[in-house]
């Protein structure tokens, strides 16, 4: 069937307003301040073959992921077994998946007993069980200390839950009543995007609706050819470092040949180091959502997000390394800071092609801390929180302050909810000034916020990166300056934490957070 260009664009609107829709169930559902304040969470919709189609305006990494997610899905448990009313939920990395906390919900949508579709709701849920609250061990060596690994699993079967399967789930996660509501809202997100697909198959029909799927990836294929077509045929390698292996080593490299041959990009990445001892490993799919990234930001902003972006791209890792690791290594951190120097050794290797499109280095760091306490019920409350830092400088502009870049895009706590949910108070928010590279323009302010404890026996984990390896200048410009992240005790003691550590802090302990500033443009 043929789409008219117009027919053409009202499906793809209205498949994006489905996936919006999504997010603002979650949103408005969840329990959990990290999803409902923060927005750790994205949703997605794909089509029979797991192929997306449409997303929302969520977290790039995530979305990346959800376009490989459904596809591995498939693979793991076959359609045979598939029925309508059904939901499906796993957190497996090596299924389409990034780290464990980062739980997706699956819908398959059906036409009477004919699949055409399914929704997607991946959420990070605040712990996932494991070895340390918020199921971030910086001393992990195995999978297994970071937490519950879900295969797919049928929890919700002809719309009707398996209480059975939630009982096992939410008995091997700390916070479980908060847990339980996360989930039902991730359930409520999949429904209505089963209700407005129909509504859109009752108005067009599903062949209909199957033919703008096809058009959808045809027409983002051709949009990501050009794009490439623009850039000079040639060869550009990029390295990125992340600050160690996890464990306090030595910086550990991510290296990029990047190859333009007419309409087709290649990403080589077996240069990249061989995967490290501690949690900083990551999966295929997270060094293929920061090439999609990449790409779409620089050269195709306007093109609709579907599989058919990646159709022109073509992603090399090794196996062994730390982005194709053995699937019994850690991987927490990997998620959200190994994507940032994937990103940013790309970015790097563009220079020589793209400087007047590119920012200098970024707070490209989630910047984690997260604090847990005990209630009197002896119940878990774990406070997850990124930290924002300076934007890079542009070619025409200086960076903007304490803002997030590239694959990150988490909103903040507010300080009201953080003193109302959390024995915590937050004493002080303010630009970290100066601390954004010098150059022709400068590089944006990072954060400084001062957390003081109310409680005794709270644990702290931190996985930041930037603090060794700083965000770099371009074209002359400066490096801004390095993320730090310090621990004043009630006694006045005073230590400086590392990027990945777990620790135990006490009523009136203080904790400084200074994000990084970004990188400068040009020389001065």
């Amino acid at each position: 069937m043929q789409l008219d260009p117009v027919s053409l664009e009202v499906i793809r609107n209205a498949l994006t307003a489905v996936a919006e829709e999504m997010s603002s169930v979650v949103m408005r559902a969840a329990r959990s301040p990290l999803l409902r304040e923060a927005g750790d969470h994205s949703s997605a919709l794909t089509d029979a073959e797991g192929y997306l189609v449409a997303q929302g305006r969520d977290v790039p990494v995530h979305l990346g992921v959800l376009s490989f997610t459904v596809r591995e899905f498939l693979k793991a448990v076959g359609r045979d077994v598939l029925r309508p009313g059904d939901v499906w939920i796993l957190n497996l990395p090596d299924v389409g998946g990034n780290h464990l906390p980062d739980v997706k919900l699956i819908r398959p949508i059906f036409d009477g007993d004919a699949l055409y579709a399914f929704s997607i709701s991946l959420a990070h849920w605040a712990d996932v069980g494991g070895a340390m609250p918020g199921s971030y061990y910086a001393a992990a060596f195995d999978c297994w200390q970071e937490g519950l690994r879900i295969p797919p699993v049928r929890l919700v079967s002809g719309d009707r839950i398996d209480e059975e399967k939630m009982g096992l789930i939410l008995a091997n996660v700390r916070g479980p009543a908060e847990r339980r509501g996360d989930i039902l809202a991730q359930i409520s997100a999949t429904t209505i995007a089963g209700r407005r697909l129909e509504e859109l198959r009752v108005q067009y029909g599903r062949r209909f609706l199957q033919s703008a799927f096809k058009a959808i990836h045809d027409r983002a294929e051709r949009q990501m050819q050009d794009a490439i077509a623009a850039i000079p045929d040639g060869i550009y390698e990029g390295t990125d470092h992340l600050d160690d292996d996890g464990h306090g080593g030595a910086p550990v490299a991510i290296r990029v040949k990047v190859t333009i041959s007419g309409e087709t990009a290649s990403f080589d990445f077996t240069g990249t180091d061989d995967a490290v001892a501690g949690p900083l490993n990551t999966t295929p799919f997270i060094a293929a959502a920061g090439v999609f990234y990449v790409m779409k930001a620089l050269y195709g902003p306007d093109i609709q997000p579907s599989a058919g972006c990646y159709r022109p791209l073509e992603v090399v890792t090794r196996a062994g390394s730390v982005l194709d690791p053995r699937s019994n290594v850690p991987v927490v951190g990997g998620n959200h800071e190994t994507c940032q120097r994937v990103a940013d050794a790309i970015f790097k290797a563009l220079v020589p092609v793209a400087a007047e499109r590119l920012s200098a280095g970024g707070p490209t760091t989630a910047g984690l801390l997260i604090f847990s306490a005990r209630g009197e019920d002896g119940d878990y409350a774990t406070f997850y929180e990124v930290h924002g830092g300076g934007e890079g400088a542009r070619i025409d502009r200086d960076g903007m302050s304490v803002t997030r870049v590239h694959l990150a895009n988490v909103m903040s706590t507010p300080a009201e909810v953080i003193e109302t949910e959390y024995p915590i108070m937050v004493e002080r928010q303010s630009l970290r000034h100066g601390s954004g590279g010098k150059g022709a323009h400068v590089g944006g302010d990072g954060l400084h916020r001062v957390y003081r404890m109310r409680a005794d026996n709270v644990s702290l984990t931190t996985m930041f990166e930037r603090a060794v390896v700083p965000p770099y200048g371009v074209e002359g410009g400066e490096d801004g300056a390095a993320f730090e992240v310090l621990l004043e005790t009630r006694e006045g003691k005073q230590t400086k934490l590392s990027g990945k550590q777990n620790v135990t802090i006490n009523r009136d302990d203080r904790v400084t957070v200074m994000s990084c500033g970004g990188g400068g443009y040009g020389s001065t």
